[in-house]
């Protein structure tokens, strides 16, 4: 616990260093005008902080959604616990609803093949590098128990039969390996491919693609190779029992459960059954899906890559198989069929079919099976089949597998939410729910989970790229659906027909107030629709608004428009004038264009939930797009809302459904612009600007609907595509207009200044910073342009920019939230110089500066506008991409009545703030260091019947600055936080108080004030990965963890921080991970997480008589490890596989270790880490050494051999 106190006398300060070593500015810092304080300041400020380092610990909590690239199914049916590995080595292990284990193979190998050890607790997984894992489950959180590498054969099949601790292995090379479970060490027997086969064979039979133990006699071990060759191979007697040949390549065998016939599925289409009897030919053989043509042949079937031959009591078996479509059927779907007795049904699948697996009563292979379902893996979804009932219906899903449904986004993460939203969404959205499904239990219900001590509510928010929004309830580290929306159904349907084509209302941001249950979204086609929330139906007429904000007023083709309709009018210090920013509905102005999507203008019938009320909607100007929102913010209690983009500022009161404000950024400073800004001459050619100039985090879509489709490539690939894109479509940057009267503002400087060029994806914007610039780029990703055509013409490089005394240098900035950012990020001293030497290479006049300014944020809050207010008034926090903070006072009638029928008013005038890099989040403290919430409307439904003897009224809650200021006087904390560095700031005097620089060589990409431990901290995730919390207000740094690199824009896109000490991101197309940076939630994690193993009674094996046993052979007599053991098989070379211990216990002291008991098992870990070094080192010693002796021992042998002959007798 530590205790701040520092004392302001109103004119100067001293500048101490805060505890974390970020240094405290002047309280001149961040005033407009650089000027000392003058207003009466508290006298003293006094915060008792309660957060320390030892209150934060990251680690990953939960990975929701589905496997991205699955690979690979097992099943226990003991436990009924299921696992899916991945191209990526991943393995999910589920059961019941709320068991969900999320598993990681450091090398990221692609997982091959899984093997449960049946009710053992304990999984196999073979991976594409040629390894076998072996993990145990019998801990909340699996971990590597043991490790096989082969070294010289490549694993294609395993098969571990049921109650056996020995693994049989096919490699690449035809040979079969036996591995023990229980010390994963190879075993001496083996079988060789050329054992296998018949000697007069003059070809290799190919890689083993199945191996499977007999029914009848565990001791005979059934091969199958690839081209066609199937060998039973007795373990006994070291021979082959049977050798079966066919033409075409084999993908699967699958046995009856007598042990007298198996199946086989082939790369023709076809199905060939074998009996024991007689195995010279096939049995039967049959094409399920292969039709006679005219001229009397089969058409030729795709392969049936696998194929499960099931049996039950009451009725004929089941043959289930996937594949096996004849080619001639183009554009039909993947397809799975269930083939019982002369029944024949066929599946048809949304996605291709990965994997599948039959269900069974019984996890022993030599009784009637009695298959109950199918569970299908497709590669991106997963079914599972009811078998037992004629139509086959699925089961409904318990899993939030459908994430993915439409691409994710955006997310939002709100925790501790008011605990009646979640019952109510989840009633409202219970009633779409689609049927159908069967009757009967989720069939995968292995392990326990209970509801932990450490819940609150808490909701997912996921928008998509067709427009849809779902809110999850993610309550206890679970994730379950609660409701779903469609924002298209605001907009009439695209002329011509459907399309097909879902990107206009892909969703860009949310916003939401979950007291009041506003909400509110931003699409890509710049458009924002806000919703109220209701219980009950109602006809209602959709509001649309048409916002103005474009700066390119001279591509206007009337000159009169241009004169009489400026881009933004200037408006006054109260009334701003915004009757030129819309056009009514049908009278948009020559050289306008309405937006591509039309609201519904009749009145419609909406549902219970959330209801559309208004639309705003930015409009095309000269055929050109507007500019993608980049900020929003919606207070329910002023009946407000506030959006930006790289134009300007609009402010919407949408109870009158009128505009109130819509001024470019330049507009929005007034007399108190710290820049100085040039005009730009008009452009010679007007141009085609049909892409979107603003290429940042919020808009990651571009105009190409064919990168929109593969948004979730890597960035690597999407920087390439970019590249090319731009290199196109290069031109000159967009000219800009300002008001006439910046042309005679004596602050613009007639010199001339360097122009910087900008990387190919981005606008160039020009900081002048308060801090000393110490020569180089600082942009947060300064990458030249190297392939794309420079935007401005090259210039020699001795023209430098030239500023007068005492002025900071220009610099260039290129925000991350008005940028697409190339990565991996590289800030090498050296690379950073050489980008700032090329970037200024190019010279310009200064009348072609570029200026652009993005809003970058945006919040509602009561607060003091100006140094010498004396009470907070509602204000708009407003951050751009230049590190500017703008106040806007607003004036907002308290009244009722007044409200609905007066005008709100507002204009700028208010305090600026500045920092280094884009703004992105504001926060307010109180003086004892207490978060003040936004004010908000309590929720009430707009639709329920009126009680005639009760007045509606609107009912609002306030948190003033000033509540719980008795002991400090008015005032409050200000926090503000940008790409590059935090400040806080003291209200009205705006004193700069505190500072930190959070990075230099990266930025921040995503920036939260959240609640942890009943306190208060800055949480921060940057491009390089490193996860940060400081302290509030002292700003010290309180944990950094380099925990996540940005190698996709997804993460940028997704990553959001959460009250309570959680986060999360997409860590992939179709995952959600969960993490935590909380040291309470990592020791309570084992209490939330679920019990992946129950102990459960192994099922008896029925009784087979005594005339079944005689006549069945004498199976139960078969000893493994009399064969396998190394007194009777010997040991495997030492060259064929490498043993590696597991790191599960080594992992377990991780996760435990903190504090002064973490320094020690660190330091047991690394002793342990050593030894491991040094028995490696002494048995590569003994090899040596052997080695030698082995050489010493032939030198003299051949010494002794020679000795005596002469030289012409050698």
């Amino acid at each position: 616990m530590k205790k701040f106190r520092k004392v302001l006398d109103g004119l100067t300060t001293s500048s101490p260093v805060s505890g974390g070593g970020g240094t405290v500015g002047s309280p001149s810092c961040g005033s407009a005008a650089g000027t000392p304080t003058t207003a009466p300041t508290p006298r003293e400020i006094d915060v008792q902080e309660t957060l320390v380092s030892e209150n934060f610990q990251l680690c990953k909590t939960v990975r929701h959604g589905f496997p991205y690239q699955p690979t690979a199914l097992a099943f226990d049916p003991v436990q009924k616990i299921l696992a899916i590995g991945s191209r990526s080595g991943g393995v999910r292990i589920l059961g019941r609803p709320g068991v969900d284990c999320y598993c990681q193979h450091e090398s990221g190998a692609a997982v091959l093949q899984l093997q449960f050890l049946i009710n053992e607790g304990a999984l196999v997984t073979a991976c594409a590098d040629d390894t076998l894992h072996l993990w145990n489950l019998r801990q909340r959180r699996p971990a590597v128990l043991h490790s096989l590498k082969f070294n010289r054969e490549r694993i294609t099949f395993c098969h571990l039969p049921f109650q056996s601790k020995w693994l049989y292995v096919g490699t690449e090379r035809g040979n079969t390996h036996i591995v023990n479970i229980e010390s994963f060490i190879l075993s001496g027997y083996v079988i060789m491919w050329n054992k296998a086969i018949e000697l007069s064979t003059k070809t290799h039979p190919g890689p083993v693609v199945h191996l499977s133990d007999s029914p009848k006699d565990e001791g005979k071990l059934l091969i199958g190779f690839e081209s066609g060759t199937v060998v039973q191979w007795d373990l006994r007697a070291k021979k082959v029992d049977f050798r079966i040949y066919y033409d075409e390549a084999i993908h699967s065998v699958s046995w009856h459960h007598e042990g007298k016939q198996f199946m086989c599925s082939h790369s023709d289409g076809s199905l060939t059954l074998w009996n024991l009897r007689n195995t010279t030919k096939p049995f039967q053989v049959t094409f399920p899906h292969g039709k006679i043509q005219k001229d009397g042949r089969k058409e030729s079937c795709k392969p049936i890559l696998k194929v499960e031959y099931k049996t039950s009591r009451s009725s004929e078996p089941f043959i289930i198989f996937s594949g096996g479509l004849s080619y001639d059927k183009a554009g039909r779907r993947p397809t799975l069929t269930i083939m019982h007795g002369k029944a024949i049904t066929v599946l048809e699948m949304d996605h291709p079919i990965v994997e599948f697996m039959v269900l069974c009563e019984t996890p022993y292979n030599n009784e009637v099976q009695e298959p109950y379902a199918v569970v299908v893996l497709l590669e991106k979804d997963l079914i599972v089949v009811d078998l037992t009932q004629s139509n086959f219906p699925v089961f409904e899903n318990p899993y939030p597998m459908d994430v993915h449904e439409s691409p994710v986004t955006c997310t939002a993460y709100f925790a501790d939410c008011p605990p009646d939203i979640i019952p109510i969404l989840y009633s409202i959205g219970a009633k779409h729910k689609k049927t159908g499904y069967s009757q009967k239990e989720w069939p995968i219900s292995g392990g326990t989970w209970t509801l932990g001590s450490h819940t609150y509510p808490e909701i997912i928010i996921t928008g998509h790229a067709d427009g849809s929004i779902k809110f999850w309830d993610a309550s206890a580290i679970t994730l379950q659906m609660l409701y779903k929306m469609k924002t298209s159904k605001v907009f009439e349907k695209p002329k011509g027909g459907d399309t097909g084509d879902d990107d206009p209302f892909a969703v860009q941001m949310v916003s939401w107030c979950p007291q009041s249950r506003i909400f509110c979204v931003v699409g890509i086609a710049a458009h924002i629709i806000l919703y109220r929330f209701s219980k009950y139906d109602a006809n209602t007429q959709i509001v649309s608004l048409e916002v103005r904000l474009q700066c390119e007023t001279e591509d206007v083709i009337s000159p009169s428009e241009t004169e009489n309709n400026p881009c933004f009018s200037e408006p006054g210090p109260h009334s701003p004038h915004h009757q030129h920013a819309s056009s009514p509905r049908g009278g948009t102005p020559e050289g306008m264009k309405d937006s591509c999507l039309k609201v519904k203008e009749r009145s419609v019938r909406v549902p219970p939930g959330y209801q559309a009320e208004l639309v705003v909607q930015l409009l095309w100007v000269d055929g050109e797009p507007p500019q993608q929102i980049t900020s929003v913010d919606i207070n329910s209690a002023y009946g407000l809302l506030a959006f930006g983009n790289c134009n300007g500022l609009a402010v919407v009161d949408y109870l009158q459904k009128t505009i109130l404000l819509c001024m470019s950024t330049l507009d929005l400073y007034g007399s108190s612009d710290p820049y100085q800004r040039l005009t730009r001459s008009p452009r010679r050619n007007r141009q085609s600007t049909s892409e979107f100039c603003m290429r940042g985090l919020s808009n990651f879509y571009s105009d190409s609907k064919k990168r929109i489709r593969t948004s979730y490539q890597s960035l690597t690939e999407l920087s390439d595509n970019q590249q090319s894109i731009d290199m196109e479509r290069s031109r000159s940057p967009t000219s800009v207009h300002y008001p006439s009267s910046l042309h005679n503002d004596p602050r613009v400087l007639p010199e001339p200044v360097a122009s910087l060029r900008a990387s190919h994806h981005s606008p160039v914007f020009y900081l002048l910073d308060n801090d000393h610039v110490n020569g180089h780029c600082t942009s947060p990703t300064s990458q030249p342009c190297s392939a794309g055509k420079p935007r401005v013409p090259a210039a020699p490089e001795g023209r430098l920019a030239r500023r007068g005394p005492g002025r900071p240098p220009f610099r260039k900035a290129q925000s991350a939230a008005c940028m697409e950012i190339s990565l991996p990020v590289s800030h090498t001293e050296e690379s950073r110089e050489n980008s700032f030497s090329r970037s200024r290479s190019s010279s310009v006049s200064s009348i072609d500066r570029d200026t652009k300014e993005a809003i970058t944020t945006l919040q509602f809050g009561e607060s003091f506008a100006r140094k010498n207010d004396l009470i907070p008034t509602p204000c708009l926090w407003v951050g751009t991409s230049l590190g500017v903070v703008l106040l806007i006072p607003m004036s907002i009638p308290t009244d009722q009545e007044e409200r609905m029928e007066e005008s709100v008013t507002m204009g700028p005038g208010g305090a600026v703030l500045m920092l280094k890099g884009s703004v992105l989040r504001f926060g307010f403290l109180d003086c004892v260091g207490t978060l003040i919430q936004s004010p908000y409307e309590v929720w009430r439904d707009p639709n329920a019947p009126e009680d005639p003897d009760r007045l509606r009224r609107r009912k609002l809650v306030h948190f003033s600055p000033s509540s719980s200021q008795d002991t400090c006087g008015e005032g409050h904390l200000a926090v503000v936080c940008s790409e590059r560095q935090a400040k806080v700031f003291l209200m009205p005097s705006q004193s700069c108080l505190f500072v930190h620089n959070i990075t230099e060589s990266s930025f921040v990409l995503r920036a939260d004030i959240v609640s942890v431990c009943n306190s208060v901290c800055l949480a921060c995730f940057c491009a390089n990965g490193h996860v940060m919390t400081l302290s509030l207000p002292s700003l010290r740094p309180l944990m950094d963890v380099n925990y996540l690199p940005l190698t996709d824009m997804r993460i940028a896109r997704t990553f959001c921080f959460t009250n309570g000490g959680q986060a999360l991101y997409l860590s992939s197309p179709t995952e959600i991970q969960r993490i935590t940076y909380s040291q309470e939630m990592c020791d309570n994690l084992q209490e939330m997480l679920g019990e992946l193993f129950t102990p459960i009674e192994t099922p008896e094996a029925q009784n087979r008589g005594f005339l079944k046993g005689f006549f069945g052979g004498n199976s139960n007599n078969f000893d493994r490890e009399e064969l396998f053991g190394e007194a009777a098989a010997g040991k495997a070379s030492r060259s064929l596989a490498q043993h590696i211990p597991g790191q599960a216990g080594m992992e377990g002291m991780k996760v435990a270790a903190s504090g002064v008991v973490g320094d020690l098992a660190r330091a047991r870990i690394a002793l342990d880490e050593r030894g491991q070094r040094l028995g490696e080192l002494e048995e590569r010693t003994a090899l040596m050494m052997t080695s030698a002796e082995v050489f010493s021992k032939h030198a003299h042998e051949m010494m002794l051999k020679y000795k005596d002959k002469k030289w012409y007798q050698l």
